[in-house]
C-alpha cells in the first residue's frame, strides 16, 4: 500500500500548501490563525482510503462566501436575521490597521466602526474566496488516475499471492 499512501500525501500535501498559498495571496491571513490550522491527513488502507483535513471552523465561510441580505453568492451560509457580532471585528480592524474619519475629519470610534463593517457584511456577505474548494478539485482531477493506476499495481500484486492460477 505504500504506493497508495504515497499519491494520497501527495495530493494531501498538495491541497493544504496551495490552500495557505492562496490565503496569503488573497490577504485574507491576517491574524495567521486559520493559515496554521489547515491540515491534512491520509492513510491507505488494504481496501480503502482514509483522507481528512482540518481548519478553523470560520474558514468554510470564508472559503464558500456568506450571503447578505442583499446579495446572494452559490453558498449554503447566509445572514437572516442576525448581523454577525461587531466585537469579534476588534482585533481585525487593529490588524488591518483601519482608522477612518467623518466628513469633518475626526476619527470614527472603534465601537461606530466595529458595527459599520459588521452591518456591510450582514447586508453584502462576504464574497467566495475558494482559497480550499479550488486547490482541492485541481488536486482530485488529478488523483483518480494516479490513484488507480497505484491501486492496480498493488492489486496485481495482492492477487498473485492470494489466488491461485487455473491449471491449464
Amino acid at each position: 500500500m505504500l504506493n497508495v499512501q504515497e499519491e494520497l500525501d501527495k495530493f494531501k500535501d498538495y491541497v493544504v500548501q496551495q490552500s495557505k498559498s492562496n490565503l496569503t495571496k488573497l490577504k485574507k491571513n491576517s491574524s495567521k490563525n486559520l493559515y496554521n490550522s489547515i491540515k491534512g491527513k491520509a492513510k491507505a488502507m488494504p481496501n480503502s482510503f482514509y483522507l481528512n483535513f482540518e481548519m478553523e471552523p470560520y474558514g468554510k465561510f470564508i472559503d464558500k462566501g456568506v450571503n447578505g441580505k442583499k446579495t446572494a453568492y452559490s453558498t449554503p451560509y447566509s445572514y437572516k436575521t442576525k448581523m454577525p457580532p461587531p466585537s469579534k471585528l476588534d482585533k481585525w480592524i487593529v490588524r488591518r490597521g483601519l482608522a477612518t474619519r467623518d466628513k469633518n475629519g475626526r476619527f470614527v470610534s472603534r465601537k461606530s466602526l466595529q458595527f459599520a463593517i459588521a452591518r456591510k457584511i450582514f447586508m453584502y456577505g462576504i464574497k467566495p474566496s475558494l482559497f480550499f474548494t479550488k486547490p482541492f478539485e485541481k488536486a482530485y482531477e488529478k488523483l483518480p488516475e494516479q490513484l488507480v493506476a497505484k491501486y492496480g499495481l498493488d492489486a496485481l500484486e495482492l492477487f498473485k499471492h492470494t489466488i491461485k492460477q487455473p491449471k491449464q
